[in-house]
């Protein structure tokens, strides 16, 4: 496992800020965190790459009951003014958090033995 490394107090305020009342905006978190205008939004982001990473799993997490909470609310009350839309935008969320859309694929074999595919044709959308 990675040692965690240390972060300025600015890049701290930084990954504070940016889902909350920063709202995802890495120039207002900037401003937020204390930053210089002077100071290239971009080499912020590239120097916290990883951390924000991890911060956008987390807020995934964080929002995901309430993206589960709003798909389900559609079986109470079909008929809400914007359903389709709300449906739309929480299975995105669910899918991206991983919960939605998993895709499994299983093979088995009692013999044990052995399986051997055709060559991918790297020519499948040229018409015959």
């Amino acid at each position: 496992m990675a040692k965690k490394r240390q972060l300025t107090e600015n890049q701290t305020k930084f990954l504070e800020v940016l889902f909350e009342e920063a709202g995802g905006d890495v120039v207002a978190a900037k401003r937020l965190a204390g930053y210089s205008d002077g100071t290239p939004t971009s080499q912020i982001v590239e120097s916290l790459k990883d951390e924000i990473f991890e911060a956008t799993k987390s807020y995934m997490s964080r929002v995901g009951p309430k993206a589960a909470v709003a798909y389900a609310s559609a079986l109470d009350d079909p008929t809400q003014l914007g359903v389709k839309e709300k449906m739309m935008a929480a299975g995105q969320i669910l899918d991206r958090a991983g919960v939605v859309k998993t895709e499994r694929v299983s093979v088995e074999s009692e013999s044990g033995g052995l399986f051997i595919l055709p060559p991918k044709n790297s020519d499948d959308n040229t018409e015959s």
